[in-house]
């Protein structure tokens, strides 16, 4: 199934954009100009929330805050957007967090498949995507952030020009890579088999980084960290003197990195393989920062399914996970 679900990554995002479309022609204005906004979600929901900031972090006219947990800021208010995004709809977290935003009387928009947040979405009358239910919410990636974009296009947050132009644009490059992107996984699962991976990336693509370390934790079944330059060379870069032969270090590399960024990571990994470790270095395809966040995306996905297979693992088993939120509902 998950084989299936990276292979459709492409038409997850067209499907997106045609989703899209539906909700501009029934949005509803928002009662009040938007001074903040804060997109609430976790996990392989959230993931689409921290891409679509980072994406938007140079367009964006007011700030957008991505939250991780049950509490948000203090400062939320009527002027406040607060994007909820739950693939199953009952994210309990993010359920919690929807709770403070509605008693501090914030606008909302909801991003699921179902569950609580869409019936409340719908009694309510709050501006929302549905999207195909039934899949592993890390699997439906391609939903959740073309969505989103589209939530803070339509609230005229200010999203990157042409998003939905380069999305399609992608969708074709996606489509015709899908076999070099498997070739490439093939590859660079030969550096990181049996390693503990770090995944390094420039602000402004670190969310991409910390998708690929969630593919590694929940396919491949492997410790794996992220971490941002420049900020992980001001402590990070020190601790790799106690590493070695079992680690590796990924820099995803994007045209979108500025310049110094750029230099830092090409002279990270030198730095870093001289100290004893693996380090191995990425380059994202693609013309705009959009299409190359989704060339990155999908080689990770296939990173994690080769890895996963050669782990020998259940790629689609969260079994702990599941206890965990078992153990949490009868507590």
């Amino acid at each position: 199934m998950m084989l299936q679900l990276i292979q459709n990554f492409p038409k997850h995002i067209a499907d997106s954009l045609i989703i899209a479309e539906g909700v501009g022609k029934v949005w509803s204005p928002l009662a009040r100009p938007v001074h903040q906004v804060v997109v609430t979600g976790l996990g392989g929901s959230g993931i689409g929330g921290t891409i679509a900031a980072d994406l938007c972090s140079a367009t964006a006219r007011v700030p957008v805050l991505v939250n991780k947990g049950y509490s948000l800021p203090h400062w939320i208010g009527p002027s406040t957007l607060v994007v909820a995004c739950s693939y199953s709809g009952n994210t309990e977290e993010t359920l919690n967090a929807l709770d403070q935003a509605m008693a501090a009387g914030c606008m909302v928009t909801a991003v699921t498949s179902g569950g609580e947040l869409k019936q409340r979405a719908e009694k309510l009358g709050w501006n929302h995507s549905v999207v195909p239910g039934g899949s592993p919410p890390r699997s439906m990636f391609g939903y959740a952030l073309i969505q989103i974009l589209a939530h803070l296009d339509l609230a005229g947050v200010g999203t990157p020009a042409h998003w939905k132009a380069q999305a399609a644009q992608a969708v074709l490059s996606l489509e015709a890579r899908r076999g070099g992107h498997l070739a490439q996984a093939e590859l660079i699962s030969d550096a990181l088999e049996g390693k503990t991976v770090a995944v390094y990336a420039a602000s402004g693509m670190a969310g991409v980084a910390a998708r690929w370390r969630q593919q590694l934790n929940e396919n491949s079944k492997m410790p794996a960290w992220d971490a941002e330059v420049p900020e992980m060379n001001h402590n990070e870069m020190v601790g790799w003197a106690g590493g070695g032969a079992q680690f590796c270090a990924v820099f995803l590399h994007s045209t979108a990195d500025a310049p110094r960024n750029r230099m830092r990571m090409e002279l990270n990994a030198p730095a870093i393989r001289a100290r004893g470790n693996s380090a191995i270095a990425l380059h994202a395809q693609g013309a705009s920062a959009l299409e190359q966040v989704l060339d990155l995306v999908a080689l990770g996905d296939w990173v994690s399914y080769v890895l996963g297979l050669r782990n020998g693992v259940d790629i689609m088993d969260i079994k702990v996970i599941d206890d965990l939120k078992e153990a949490l509902s009868k507590a």
